[in-house]
């Protein structure tokens, strides 16, 4: 019986940056969760333990603090790009590098110059494969956004729905939806060689298009909302190729106070935790290009 290593990588994970631009009296903050894996020629270290060809683990998290001061740090995308051409072109055993990076948002204290708060707008991430150097390099970036927790107190009802010897569930026209979104988007990769987006400007205004879809659309169920969403950002963001949203239905119950000769006319719930309902969907442009391994640890 033959036996041989399959696919492998290995990295850094988590490693926790926060860069100070201090170019100016009005500081700017980029505060980072970075995690970096290279994969490639890596078989004797797994085989016999032979590190001559690893680049350490502590030396990935050295270059993420050393590429941000040299370099420094501008948007989440363009960093991650070049932390995973510096790691390809300092490990000759590697074929590729994959860089995740989570970032946390803050915004300033009523436009203070150097006083901020933390957003409760989500996070940010991104997870970018590089393959290769030079002509044949490819690189792939999926960007999004996560703990996103949205709410709308009406203009949502589920009814229709198929039933069994099982079935509870009241049907409804009118309810409160609660999610928090997990999103992310993978950018057409001609775009992603030439780097002809403007990342930050991309992502914010994704992010507002999907919020101000999900107050607009009177909802029948999540998963119309999620295609509704999906759907709006692909008519107006032609340089993104595909979405894929996951929304866990955050139960919201009518608290029944009438032991209590007390009505109850949708004012008073029970927010529910779990179990809950977790709804998934992908939105994919018909002529979006080769997805390739842009998908690799961005799930």
């Amino acid at each position: 019986m033959a036996i041989r290593l399959g696919p492998n990588q290995y990295g850094k994970a988590e490693v926790r940056l926060v860069r100070v631009n201090r170019a100016t009296a009005r500081h700017d903050i980029r505060d980072l969760t970075v995690s970096t894996s290279l994969r490639g020629r890596f078989d004797a270290a797994h085989v016999s333990g032979d590190q001559s060809d690893v680049l350490p683990t502590d030396t990935q998290k050295n270059t993420v603090f050393a590429l941000a001061e040299r370099d420094s740090v501008g948007a989440i995308e363009d960093f991650a790009l070049h932390l995973a051409d510096h790691l390809i072109a300092a490990t000759p055993a590697a074929d590729g590098a994959r860089v995740e990076i989570d970032e946390h948002a803050w915004e300033r204290i009523n436009g203070h110059d150097h006083s901020f708060v933390r957003s409760g707008r989500g996070v940010r991430t991104t997870v970018v494969n590089v393959d290769g150097s030079g002509p044949d390099r490819t690189a792939h970036v999926v960007s999004g956004v996560k703990d996103l927790t949205v709410l709308k107190s009406t203009g949502s009802e589920f009814h229709g729905f198929l039933k069994d010897e099982f079935t509870t569930l009241a049907e409804t026209d009118d309810r409160i939806l609660a999610t928090s979104l997990v999103t992310r988007w993978r950018y057409d990769a001609p775009l992603v060689g030439g780097r002809d987006v403007d990342w930050d400007k991309a992502h914010a205004d994704i992010v507002a298009l999907m919020l101000q879809r999900f107050a607009d659309i009177h909802s029948y169920a999540l998963q119309q909302t999620l295609y509704g969403m999906g759907r709006a950002v692909l008519e107006t963001h032609p340089e993104v190729a595909e979405i894929k949203l996951s929304a866990p239905n955050k139960h919201h119950f009518l608290v029944d106070l009438s032991p209590f000769g007390m009505d109850n006319p949708g004012e008073v719930f029970y927010a529910a935790d779990r179990p809950y309902g977790l709804i998934e969907a992908s939105v994919v442009r018909d002529e979006a290009s080769d997805p390739g391994n842009a998908w690799q640890g961005a799930l």
